[in-house]
């Protein structure tokens, strides 16, 4: 039997790498698209693989993007849609934000409708954004499960690039539950919510001075001196690896089909991401904060409940742990500043 082609877009991407590796390590072949041929040899290079191969889409949000790659591909019968702005270098939250995110998904899902009636799953890659809403995430009696939907409006969204992020990845969720429901293709599609995905880069060479929003998160805890304040910060978390492990169970497993799938393993808090770095890195004792070891329940206790029992029972594996990815993070990040 040939093996599955799978088609994903953003593969570049710190969620569509890992994505990749596992889907290889399975035996799929796998299609990506890149922004451009520098990017794409790249990732060519590091997945030294024959079962991988490279299309460049520009710009998601053009009109028709998809197009071309599955007219030219009716080897295609799965469809990942993990392509969408995150970077807080922009300047206008609905041009940079907003548009790319609703737009590009859009394209993606028209595209296979109208071009690939081949294709058998579309899972896209959304997020806790598009669950959470802000105003009750710091009410520890409010819950968020896999019905809940962020109430953010389109005006609100465009206030700044936080809320450009937020309203990015719930527009453009709703524009894709909205076309499912007014077109209802024969595939079956799914979304993959995901809160904080930390864990270490695919590959070494993507350890940057800046590192994605998400992992920042931890690079810049290790960045401060013994006498910086500890940051107060307090959120949702899931590794990387079980991201990606998420999406293709998301098509193997049929009882995923019209279901919106949490991410998330338990919170967090600056305070217990530096105990655990505190802890386990001898190299960085003294030269880190310490705050108060012990108290990141204290932290955490103001949020929000959230019940992701569904789809844990459609995942049927165990979430790593916040110590390992935490460790695994740091790790590798040092090492390679070590170099």
């Amino acid at each position: 039997m040939s093996a599955i082609t799978v088609f994903l877009s953003g593969a570049t991407g710190f969620v569509a790498q890992h994505l990749i590796k596992q889907l290889l390590t399975k035996g799929y072949k796998v299609i990506g698209s890149v922004r451009s041929t520098e990017k794409g040899e790249a990732l060519k290079k590091n997945l030294n693989s024959e079962d991988f191969e490279y299309v460049i889409i520009s710009d998601i949000q053009t009109k028709g993007a998809f197009n071309d790659v599955l007219k030219s591909h009716p080897e295609i019968t799965i469809v990942l849609h993990t392509a969408s702005p995150l970077s807080f270098n922009v300047t206008d939250p609905e041009k940079d934000f907003l548009i790319p995110a609703v737009e590009g998904t859009k394209n993606a899902l028209n595209a296979v409708i109208e071009f690939a009636p081949q294709v058998t799953s579309f899972v896209l890659t959304s997020s806790y954004a598009s669950i959470f809403t802000r105003s009750k995430e710091r009410d520890n009696t409010a819950t968020f499960d896999e019905s809940s939907w962020n109430d953010i409006t389109w005006e609100q969204s465009k206030e700044n690039l936080l809320t450009g992020y937020l309203g990015s990845k719930t527009f453009a969720e709703k524009a894709a539950w909205e076309i499912i429901e007014t077109k209802k293709p024969s595939f079956n599609f799914c979304t993959i919510n995901p809160a904080c995905i930390f864990g270490p880069q695919a590959f070494d060479s993507e350890v940057k001075e800046t590192m994605n929003a998400s992992v920042e998160i931890l690079h810049r805890l290790i960045k401060l001196k013994s006498t910086d304040p500890v940051p107060a910060h307090a959120a949702g978390f899931i590794d990387v690896r079980d991201v990606a492990a998420a999406h293709i169970v998301a098509f193997e497993n049929k009882e995923a089909d019209s279901k919106r799938l949490i991410l998330s393993d338990k919170r967090f808090s600056s305070q217990g991401l530096l105990d655990i770095i505190n802890e386990n890195f001898p190299t960085l004792k003294g030269k880190l904060p310490i705050g108060n070891p012990g108290t990141s329940d204290e932290h955490t206790k103001v949020l929000a409940a959230i019940n992701n029992e569904l789809t844990k029972k459609i995942l049927g594996f165990k979430f790593i742990s916040l110590e390992k990815s935490v460790i695994d993070t740091v790790e590798q990040i040092l090492s390679v500043k070590e170099k």
